[in-house]
């Protein structure tokens, strides 16, 4: 593979897997959505393309050329005003996007979905890529990702494509521009502004490690075969407590049943649909992540040589770079009233 086509580029995982293809010497074709924010990619020595994945004329023309592709592009979001646009993007954008790669001679696509389209274990088990998927009535989010990654493996299977998927877990770190649901639940953290927890679990993992695995299922993946890119299972409780760990803080977290969550999140989605800015948090959304979302990332160690970094080391990293670019410390009335409770339940 000499250049590869990188949909999603400007985003937060799309960007560094634009570096990891770079520093494997590969050409880079990036294709941006007009509009959209490339502060990522500031400074790389790329090709940048217009491209929109609901527009197949312009897929067709970014990939010729192109030996491979990295299908990232998708809305990542808890909530949206309009709920067609998960369909939009990450269902008919995906089709799109495949039926343009199934015409273009490539030697290898890799597309990109998310633990959200794998089905969870019961209690604390560990979900693999053989779980079957069970979170019909989630967010559109997880329902889109699965429906879509679906339709990616069927042309795999079917031999139409050289396919392979990839679910990355949690992902934080540095260029967090946005920020994404997990950056903002260490943002919110380390500024003192996360002081409830309810029950479940989470996979967390550096942004740079999944980019890595990006190229290793590239190298070395299997057609027609998932891998979970993942890190660390933890409680949520346990991953509140090491970031405010790390980021200096000792918090005392305010336990919050999770039926009292659901209806914090469907108040706040009501407000959300009302003004227009986004929720703190949804109703599908607790019921999604009070699950224990808890990973064996073993296939992709195995089949692909992928081996994380030291979560509490990438963490450190990507605090300090949100230290560097100003969203630590939050400014703003809602931080300094959560901050003045938050004396309150601070130890030490």
């Amino acid at each position: 593979m000499k250049k590869a086509l990188v949909t999603g580029a400007a985003g937060f995982i799309g960007s560094n897997v634009v570096r990891v293809l770079l520093e494997d010497g590969m050409d880079v074709r990036a294709m941006i959505l007009r509009g959209e924010d490339t502060r990522n990619l500031e400074g790389l020595d790329i090709e940048r393309v217009d491209g929109n994945v609901l527009d197949p004329d312009s897929l067709d023309k970014a990939l010729t050329g192109c030996d491979a592709l990295f299908h990232l592009a998708a809305i990542y979001s808890i909530w949206a005003r309009d709920r067609g646009i998960f369909y939009h993007v990450n269902l008919q954008g995906a089709r799109n996007m495949l039926w343009s790669a199934r015409n273009a001679d490539l030697e290898k696509v890799v597309f990109t979905s998310s633990i959200a389209g794998l089905g969870i274990a019961p209690g604390k088990e560990l979900s693999d890529e053989t779980t079957p998927f069970n979170q019909w009535g989630q967010s559109d989010y997880v329902v889109t990702k699965y429906f879509s990654q679906q339709e990616a493996l069927t042309f795999a299977r079917k031999g139409d494509l050289p396919l392979v998927v990839v679910n990355p877990c949690f992902p934080y770190g540095e260029g967090d521009v946005a920020p994404t649901p997990t950056g903002k639940i260490m943002l919110d953290t380390a500024n003192g502004l996360q002081l409830l927890v309810f029950e479940g679990g989470l996979n967390i993992v550096d942004v740079r490690d999944v980019a890595r695995g990006h190229l290793l299922a590239a190298n070395h993946g299997e057609v027609g075969e998932m891998y979970i890119l993942g890190n660390r299972n933890l409680t949520i409780r346990e991953y509140l407590e090491m970031t405010a760990r790390l980021a200096g803080l000792e918090i005392g977290f305010i336990p919050l049943p999770v039926g009292m969550a659901k209806v914090a999140g469907w108040m706040f989605v009501k407000i959300a649909d009302a003004t227009g800015k986004p929720p703190l948090t949804t109703a599908k959304e607790v019921s999604y992540s009070s699950q224990h979302l808890f990973f064996d990332i073993s296939k992709a160690r195995q089949k692909l040589g992928y081996e994380p970094s030291s979560v509490e080391d990438s963490i450190v990293r990507a605090l300090n770079w949100y230290r560097a670019e100003g969203y630590i410390p939050a400014k703003g009335p809602l931080p300094t009233i959560s901050k003045r409770l938050g004396k309150l339940l601070y130890r030490g």
